[in-house]
């Protein structure tokens, strides 16, 4: 689809044609959708677009504010009037700026194996001392100009001064997941948990943090709990 400023997105579409609205994002940032297709008897209608400037998107290096306005124009030119969103990664982390800045547009949230909004060193020290020995890790395609350019916008917008209070408050539903074989720590996932009201925290165990290609039944199931919202 073309979009305001004439830049061409590359959106797939899956599941079926009647299931509840659902926008799927990947993580990276950067990276092109590697997320798997919803099965045609999912309840949700899954929309999976690459961001611009990465695999088949047209554009180039972008900030959030640029990145969320892509999302709102997908929506719209699709005719829906709000989506459930789930994100994988920076995708989650993604998802949840989406829900705190267009939260009329969304009707519920699952982030699965975010970073939360922190910008910490021990916790970069724990992921980077353990990121080799990774056996989940999945070699996947990116852009390192659209990476460095979204990684340097999400920790400025992370640093907001309102952005707590705004989390604090925050009426969209919801859900994190958390994998018990991530090698990334789960603590500012768990705080975000605790902030938000009524978010939920549900961890699978026995999975990585690629559990989208470990154990794909296990990330179809959890894109369909979508359809709840």
């Amino acid at each position: 689809m073309i979009i305001s400023d004439g830049v061409r997105l590359a959106v797939r579409a899956s599941g079926h044609p009647d299931g509840v609205p659902t926008l799927q994002l990947s993580g990276g940032p950067g990276c092109v959708h590697y997320l798997p297709d919803a099965p045609a008897d999912a309840p949700v209608r899954l929309f999976a677009p690459e961001p611009r400037g990465v695999g088949a998107s047209e554009g180039g290096t972008h900030d959030i504010a640029r990145a969320l306005a892509d999302l709102e124009e997908i929506r719209r030119a699709n005719g829906i009037e709000d989506w459930a969103v789930v994100g994988h990664s920076f995708g989650a982390d993604l998802a949840l700026a989406y829900a705190v800045e267009r939260p009329r547009s969304i009707r519920g949230v699952i982030g699965a194996c975010g970073t939360g909004v922190q910008h910490d060193r021990d916790w970069s020290a724990a992921y980077h001392a353990r990121k080799d020995d990774d056996p989940s890790r999945v070699d996947i395609e990116y852009s390192p100009e659209v990476h460095r350019s979204l990684l340097t916008s999400w920790r400025s917008w992370i640093k907001e001064p309102s952005l707590l209070r705004r989390l604090s408050r925050l009426t969209v539903p919801v859900s994190f997941l958390v994998a018990g074989q991530d090698i990334r720590p789960s603590w500012p996932v768990e705080q975000l948990a605790q902030l938000i009201p009524g978010a939920t925290l549900t961890a699978l165990p026995d999975v990585p943090h690629d559990f989208w290609h470990s154990h794909p039944e296990v990330w179809t199931e959890q894109v369909s709990l979508a359809s709840q919202f």
